[in-house]
């Protein structure tokens, strides 16, 4: 399949490709095509940026730039289960891990340049994001160890170490900035949108040679963190090049 740029069009607008999307991915596994290559080129022809599917609330892009490509992948998935290796659908889903091993420019002739473009913004955006927080919570964890003090509350410390301001006000700000309503607690929707906001906070905030440091921590990590369980969780990123910000 020669995919077209295909990128995710915003809630609410047609989306003729999602249909298109859902056939392809069943005449190519009737074909014999390998089924993660039907798979990614049925996500290079699935136009929806969020929809409600099967009573849950599915947000493919999020702020219209980042791109949850494991999210929609099991929307699509679910279409053909029957027809799927149980244990690579399985690794893929829940651990990130596909079943061939495809360098940059493949997928991207799969699921479109804008697409893959957005999924680096997810990659860097919301993954990464993720594990500088949880590489700077480690690090203070092991400080507060040494000196002999508890645990606790950690994660507030980490937040006030990579952004300068405590989680509950950054919370609330992004709730504010983005017209959502004030809970006590958060969707997992709401909080991968909210770490991709954080994500530019810093970006806006921080020089680029402080932001360029917290990258490469949180890549190195993740790097860790995939080394111990035996995967890796990129698609075809070279995390050795991370992006020029």
């Amino acid at each position: 399949m020669n995919a077209v740029d295909n990128p995710l069009v915003p809630a609410g607008s047609a989306s003729p490709g999602d249909a298109a999307a859902i056939r392809y991915l069943k005449e190519s596994l009737a074909s014999g095509k390998h089924w993660y290559l039907a798979l990614l080129g049925a996500i290079g022809l699935w136009s929806s940026a969020s929809e409600e599917y099967n009573d849950r609330s599915c947000v493919y892009l999020i702020d219209g730039e980042a791109f949850d490509w494991l999210l929609l992948a099991e929307r699509l998935c679910g279409t053909v289960a029957d027809f799927l290796p149980q244990k690579e659908r399985d690794d893929l889903l829940f651990h990130g891990v596909p079943p061939l091993e495809l360098d940059a420019s493949e997928v991207k002739e799969l699921i479109g340049e804008k697409k893959y473009a957005q999924y680096l913004n997810y990659f860097y955006g919301v993954t990464v994001e993720e594990a500088l927080l949880l590489a700077v919570q480690e690090a203070i964890d092991k400080e507060r160890w040494v000196q002999g003090l508890r645990r606790a509350h950690s994660s507030d410390e980490a937040y006030h170490r990579i952004y300068g301001v405590e989680r509950d006000e950054l919370l609330q700000q992004f709730r504010k900035e983005k017209r959502h309503p004030h809970r006590l607690s958060t969707t997992i929707d709401e909080m991968k949108e909210f770490t991709y906001w954080l994500f530019k906070f810093r970006l806006k905030r921080c020089e680029k040679a402080r932001i360029a440091s917290d990258t490469k921590k949180a890549l190195d990590y993740l790097k860790k963190q995939w080394r111990q369980k035996g995967v890796y969780q990129a698609l075809a990123a070279d995390l050795d090049t991370p992006l020029s910000f």
